[in-house]
């Protein structure tokens, strides 16, 4: 029985992990999905925990095999759920897609005495070469500020500066703003803010990061319907010649319905890469009118190990467009047979129990 208790726990593990990586940001040819959070266990108090250990009817048993069959059934059922949609049309939650956003910017806030905070914003985290970025800082609470406030630009490698500013007020008390220029070489960068709080420094640090400029986006064409899958034809004129990934949301209104992905080699004569939407994710949409297609992203991918991947994004507004008729789209799950043939595996493993 220890036997097939450790046999059985390891096949599960290694289902779970598998998975988990099909579905992790670290695969980058699948999409990211949020994990649940696990409840925590309570913690014994010392004195439960000695008498835990003393007391071998207290000790816990291994799980029985009704256990074990309920968990590979429910990962059997997990895993058959997921691969239900292609790895380049899947469902999007509002949650998701305001996760996916590629080119957002977090700001971040330093505490400072007395409740106090001083918050650096950008306009976006990843700027083209040649673009001017615009700094603004915040501080609150008692402090006095020493005006005005000064930034820089960093290599993080080196800590040299690269370039420089002066943040002015602006607008209201403890509000400031300057302009950097982004004529850098590819690369992530340190931005350092400084302040004078009641006549001591105070460095705000934060990272931003310039690309090279990949090329242009050229709008939408002619969208049809082409077997279980609305195709989205999406044109980008390259600066180089190279593969490509794209990715874009499908909004049906301000309702997000699913997250695209394509990759493609593009050229001075292809210029093209047709999104596909799976019925999957369209055919129970109440469509009315235009489609919407938003927060696109497309990569540079590198052409040899260790090179950089690059950024491009598409245009705010994103674009709209109106779908053929999508009658003919059916909720039928992807035809994969590798993964059909992985949950058969693990539902027979369920059923062994």
């Amino acid at each position: 029985m220890p036997g097939k208790v450790a046999l059985l726990l390891t096949l599960v593990t290694a289902g779970v992990v598998g998975a988990g990586y099909l579905l992790s940001a670290d695969n980058h040819t699948d999409f990211s999905w949020f994990a649940k959070v696990a409840e925590t266990a309570p913690v014994q108090s010392a004195g439960q925990a000695r008498q835990s250990s003393t007391d071998p009817s207290a000790e816990p048993e291994p799980p029985s095999d009704n256990a074990l069959g309920f968990m590979l059934a429910s990962v059997a059922d997990q895993y058959a759920e997921t691969t239900r949609y292609p790895p380049w049309s899947v469902p999007l939650s509002p949650e998701q897609a305001n996760a996916y956003r590629g080119n957002h910017y977090e700001p971040v806030s330093l505490p400072l005495e007395g409740d106090g905070q001083f918050t650096v914003t950008l306009e976006k985290y990843r700027f083209t070469a040649g673009e001017q970025i615009l700094v603004a800082a915040a501080i609150r609470g008692s402090q006095v500020v020493g005006r005005p406030l000064s930034a820089t630009l960093e290599r993080p490698e080196s800590r040299d500066a690269i370039a420089g500013t002066t943040l002015e007020e602006a607008g209201s008390p403890g509000y400031f703003e300057g302009v950097l220029s982004a004529d850098e070489s590819p690369g992530e960068y340190r931005l350092i803010v400084e302040a004078r709080l009641d006549g001591k420094p105070v460095r705000h640090v934060s990272t931003l990061a310039i690309e090279p400029y990949l090329g242009q986006f050229e709008g939408l064409g002619d969208t049809r319907i082409q077997g279980n899958n609305l195709i989205i034809p999406v044109r980008f004129s390259p600066e180089d010649s190279g593969y490509y990934a794209l990715s874009a949301q499908l909004f049906v209104g301000q309702r997000p319905v699913a997250q695209l992905q394509m990759e493609k080699r593009l050229d001075s004569t292809s210029n093209t890469i047709n999104l596909k939407a799976h019925g999957t994710v369209l055919a129970n949409q109440a469509v009315d009118g235009q489609l919407q297609l938003k927060n696109l992203q497309i990569r540079q991918l590198p052409a040899r190990p260790g090179d950089r991947t690059n950024y491009a994004f598409g245009p705010d507004e994103g674009y709209a467009f109106t779908p053929p008729e999508l009658g003919s789209l059916t909720d039928t799950p992807a035809v994969n047979p590798e993964s059909e043939q992985r949950a058969a595996l693990l539902r027979q493993l369920a059923d062994k129990f």
